[in-house]
């Protein structure tokens, strides 16, 4: 059946592996995506979402790479919302709902549409690995593919094991079964793996909601989307509405604690801090009288919907009977319960910082195998992986992001220096340049590095450039354009801001806190600019932001380039770490284990004081 070798094989058709097997081949690597399921490729096991802070910066940084989120995610949005919009514009994170099935079938006819693309539906049981290097997997059914690199995305399904209540089957995801051999052979291998929980809410019957009696979430007035492409723009949404949890629903759910897998021991393993199950809330804030509860459609036609905030591995009947108190839900209907699940990990301390194993060649993790959680996470990874698994098959320079230029450099980072032993979640806390790394500047940051590798078009370089081009051109505008107070002070007036007693030029007034471009528009030298140039909202945003916050963004470029010196003083591969005496005997063992490959990594490394760094800076004559 495969007589030729591939030269990249992904195995798994979730987010990882989609992104993954689309950079691939359209970087030329003849791809071969294998997966369990050719239905479910790019299936969106939990919330029918994508995007929220911080996530929707990774998707808009995946889409200026030339990545596939993005578009897919604009071709079946449902609803799109610009959070946190009274922060700064750091802090600003694009998230839209999606129809569920719309999605999926997106991705799946943008890998059929790629060429270099082929597909196999069948469980991969094991590697073909020969002399530490990977050459091909071996399928349940005994078949060899051979290949030159494999990128492996087995999401929540190696040895997936989901519990409901005092219940627990083996399963990668409801109604599918869990991928086996690949940790046990891995172990063999000398890879350290480890156990991590997800769970997820019940689906219910829309048709059995009073919605009257919830809070009413729609979509922003003037919907915005993730592809700096031309992809649609919503011109109608579908709302979201919002209801509570409250005393007598929490003690409905108490009552089933008992025979609940997180408190009776049958889960062993650490759930997502930050996406606490129903009963985990209950019992960690238990000051708390009440919680969120999201009702999120699950598509444009279906009634399926999603209950965002209730996700539980609790029995089936503790389920219904406390939903059911739920105000809006008195005569719910469910489609299925929710469910727990536990799966195996491998610790991403053991990768490097393209996401190939330090111990076996051209092998790849991406997704939830190196311990996130998220759909967003999960693509930047499958992105990455597959980008660099086709520059080191062909010999080419490997292409890692660093920690001021993407949110993905940050997550990898993150991964590969600090490893992680709970499911990690992007944060905007987490990046220390996050004024650098915003939602609206991702494609002036990225396209030009991704056009150099071959995988963004021309069309996405082009548009790029004309937007930093006119932004370019309106700030200069306002630095040599000058404002007199007549005109200038009733708009001052109306946002309390001291007036000017004398002209200035226009970068300065447009400064001050409270002004924004609608009010720069009111002077007529400012119209007529826009006008004559017609300039689009991007450029306007773009523009706005570089004025009002060139002070912060200058000091973050700055601190970022100091940092940068030590980004530049490399380790040797083979550096003895045991010869340096004065090293903690903690940092001594986590270096040796991790072996970073620049100083600023080694820094950024649990256990590792600036004693310690001062001591290898020293040795290496620094």
């Amino acid at each position: 059946m495969f007589e030729k070798e591939y030269d990249v094989v992904v195995v798994g058709g979730g987010h990882a592996g989609a992104e993954a097997a689309a950079a691939s081949a359209n970087m030329g690597s003849k791809t071969l995506l294998v997966t369990m399921n050719l239905q479910t490729i790019g299936q969106m096991s939990c919330n029918p979402a994508m995007g929220g802070i911080a996530k929707g910066q990774i998707v808009r940084e995946i889409d200026a790479l030339g990545g596939m989120s993005g578009i897919v995610t604009d071709k079946s949005a449902i609803q799109f919302k610009m959070l946190n919009k009274s922060k700064g514009p750091a802090m600003w994170s694009p998230r839209a709902q999606n129809d569920r099935m719309r999605f999926a079938e997106e991705w799946r006819l943008a890998l059929e549409a790629t060429p270099n693309v082929d597909f196999y539906q069948e469980m991969v049981s094991g590697l073909l690995v020969e002399k530490n290097r990977v050459v091909g997997v071996r399928s349940s059914l005994g078949i060899d593919i051979k290949c030159r690199a494999v990128i492996l995305t087995n999401g929540t399904f190696l040895n997936g094991l989901i519990h409901i209540g005092e219940k627990q089957f083996g399963g990668g995801r409801a109604g599918e079964k869990a991928a086996t051999g690949i940790t046990e052979q891995l172990s063999d291998f000398g890879f350290e793996s480890g156990r991590m929980k997800t769970g997820t809410p019940p689906r219910v019957d829309g048709r059995s909601l009073d919605y009257s009696k919830m809070i009413l979430q729609p979509g922003d007035e003037k919907p915005e989307k993730f592809s700096y492409l031309d992809t649609p723009v919503l011109q109608e949404q579908r709302d979201c509405h919002m209801t509570h949890t409250s005393e007598l629903v929490h003690d409905l759910l108490r009552e089933g604690f008992d025979r609940s897998p997180m408190f009776n021991g049958r889960i062993k393993s650490i759930g997502p801090r930050y996406c606490p199950s129903i009963e985990d809330k209950i019992h960690r804030f238990a000051d708390k009288d009440a919680h969120q509860i999201f009702v999120e459609p699950e598509g444009w036609h279906t009634v399926e919907v999603y209950v965002n905030g209730f996700s539980t591995s609790l029995p089936e009947d503790v389920q219904y009977k406390a939903l059911k108190s739920v105000v809006g839900f008195e005569n719910v209907k469910f489609f299925r319960p929710g469910y727990a699940i536990e799966y195996d990990y491998f610790p991403p301390t053991q990768l490097k910082h393209t996401l190939e194993t330090k111990l076996v060649e051209n092998l790849y993790f991406a997704g939830q195998i190196n311990g996130t959680t998220g759909y967003e996470e999960a693509a930047s990874q499958g992105l990455m992986a597959g980008i660099n698994a086709h520059l080191k098959i062909n010999e080419e320079e490997t292409f890692i992001l660093k920690r001021d230029e993407a949110y993905i450099g940050v997550l990898i980072d993150d991964l590969i220096t600090k490893g992680t032993e709970e499911p990690y979640r992007m944060f905007t806390s987490r990046a220390e340049y996050r004024t650098l790394l915003r939602q609206d500047n991702a494609d002036l940051r990225l396209t030009p590095r991704s056009y150099e590798l071959g995988l963004a078009g021309k069309e996405r370089l082009e548009k790029m450039e004309e937007k930093q081009k006119n932004s370019n051109r309106f700030i200069e505008f306002f630095r040599k354009t000058s404002f007199t107070p007549e005109e200038v002070n009733p708009i001052l007036e109306e946002v309390s801001s001291s007036p000017v007693k004398q002209a200035d030029k226009m970068f300065k007034v447009f400064s001050r806190p409270k002004i924004t471009m609608e009010h720069m528009r009111r002077l007529n030298a400012v119209s007529d600019f826009i006008a004559k140039n017609e300039f689009d909202a991007e450029v306007l945003e773009q523009t706005e932001i570089q004025v009002k916050y060139s002070g912060y963004i200058a000091k973050e470029k700055t601190n970022a380039d100091k940092l940068l010196r030590l980004e530049n003083i490399k380790i040797p591969d083979d550096f003895d770490y045991g010869k340096l005496k004065s090293l903690s005997y903690e940092a001594r063992e986590k270096l040796e284990s991790i072996r970073p490959v620049t100083i600023s990594q080694a820094s950024r490394i649990s256990g590792v004081s600036p004693a310690d760094i001062s001591v290898l800076l020293v040795f290496l004559g620094r």
